[in-house]
């Protein structure tokens, strides 16, 4: 990888001009249905599969098969996006499939539950992977390309996800109130509108993607050629297994500790319902979290993506910690509450340490293999030891060993993970407090 002391970055339009632009809607309408998508899914999955009559064994089954699949088509993935560069075919194939959600749910699943229940788990997994656990890799580095080629921050494209979290989790209650089976429809409809964003969405095409995203022009509207030397170096680079092993050790365990934080939560819960108590604070940190977005690009450009990846796990810590040593039912809300800042951290600095330190051609492959992938073994082995944890040394003494875990990984990828401040990305808009350019803007190699 090569570098250059070009000041690229001053002949893009600022991050706030960017937002006045119809190119940073538009590609904030993708983030905003996709995840609405997502939301609907994951947060009515499991009530609708038991009122179908699955068993929990079979439930279990479909998150399996569904991460099973998702960590054999993400390093697919990955290659595919980065030799299509601009073009749109992977990610339409993501949103025809979540087109299907409805018809697949209603004519395909409902039906399978009733003949077998474990093969209708096994189906509904692959599908529920192709839409989703392993689609999502798809839309977040497809976009964040895009937003270097457009030149606004995809941090503040970003924020349109968390939005639709909350959203969809406030009004999907009322659709499931009036009929369950309309969770899946509404996710086909938004499907419907995500296609006619996507059809419309800009993209460089020929000389067009030598003007936005500078080096990374070579690939172009037409992709670029990964070499298996390309990606070899990649897995060779020690900052890439440091990033691996912070994702493998942080990103994974956030997910494995608020999977079942609710039933820790509940335990310390004086009065009234708990679950309806600890899903107004999740629909807090959602939109809290939507807020620090439009902060989080301007605060990682300035300390770096390392240290912002560091202040991530930093924040995970004290969350982990905290519920373990400190339980009134006050003090585990504001726990759960700072996820609101730790989540914008991660999802900004990921992409720009991505970008910054890692050939750019196959940032997509960087990102499938480094976080998807990473975080997907990660909570395939700590789902598992902490779940049986629960029940032999409870809750409490279990988040003191976490968060041994994620001290010890945090300090291993700091040691191995260069510092990230002096450089930008080809496109990458950059917002410093002293008004000036990065030293070193990357080429590709």
């Amino acid at each position: 990888m090569t570098t250059s002391t070009t000041p690229a970055a001053e002949q893009r339009p600022s991050a706030l001009e960017s937002l006045s632009r119809g190119v940073f809607w538009n590609y904030g309408g993708l983030f905003f249905f996709y995840f609405a998508i997502w939301q609907l899914a994951f947060t009515f999955l499991p009530l609708w599969l038991a009122r179908e009559g699955m068993g929990t064994g079979a439930i279990g089954v479909v998150s399996t098969v569904s991460a099973i699949t998702a960590l054999a088509l993400q390093p697919v993935y990955g290659f595919l996006q980065d030799r299509l560069g601009f073009k749109k075919y992977l990610f339409a194939f993501v949103v025809l499939c979540a087109a299907f959600t409805g018809p697949f749910f209603v004519f395909v699943f409902q039906p399978l539950i009733g003949v077998n229940e474990y093969l209708a788990a096994v189906v509904g997994g692959v599908f529920l992977s192709l839409c989703l656990n392993s689609g999502v890799g798809v839309v977040e580095a497809f976009s964040e390309r895009a937003s270097r080629a457009n030149g606004y921050e995809y941090g503040h494209a970003r924020l349109f996800g968390s939005l639709a979290g909350g959203t969809a989790a406030l009004v999907g209650g009322f659709i499931w109130a009036a009929n369950p089976d309309s969770i899946w429809w509404a996710s086909s409809v938004s499907a419907i509108v995500l296609g006619t964003l996507l059809f419309v969405a800009r993209v460089p095409r020929g000389d067009g993607a030598a003007a936005a995203a500078g080096a990374e022009a070579d690939a172009g509207s037409g992709g670029t050629k990964v070499s298996k030397e390309t990606v070899l170096a990649l897995l060779r680079d020690r900052n890439f297994l440091g990033f691996v092993v912070l994702m493998f050790g942080t990103a994974a365990l956030y997910d494995v500790f608020d999977q079942q934080f609710p039933n820790y939560f509940a335990t310390f819960v004086a009065s009234g319902d708990p679950e309806v108590l600890f899903s107004r604070v999740v629909a807090v940190q959602i939109f809290a979290e939507a807020a620090f977005m439009v902060a989080a690009p301007f605060i990682v450009n300035k300390i770096g993506a390392r240290k912002g990846l560091m202040v991530f796990a930093a924040i995970l810590l004290v969350r982990v910690l905290g519920s373990a040593l400190f339980t009134h039912e006050w003090l585990l809300i504001a726990w759960r509450l700072l996820a609101a800042i730790e989540m914008p951290f991660l999802l900004v600095s990921v992409m720009k340490y991505i970008t910054r330190m890692f050939d750019v051609r196959i940032s997509a492959t960087a990102y499938m293999l480094g976080f998807n992938f990473a975080k997907q073994i990660g909570i395939a082995i700590f789902a598992s030891v902490f779940g049986a944890s629960y029940a032999a040394i409870g809750f409490a003494h279990s988040y003191l060993v976490m968060a041994g875990v994620i001290l010890a990984v945090t300090l291993v990828a700091r040691f191995l993970m260069a510092d990230d401040r002096d450089r930008v990305a080809p496109g990458e808009p950059t917002d410093r407090a002293d008004g000036g350019a990065p030293t070193h803007v990357l080429a590709s190699s």
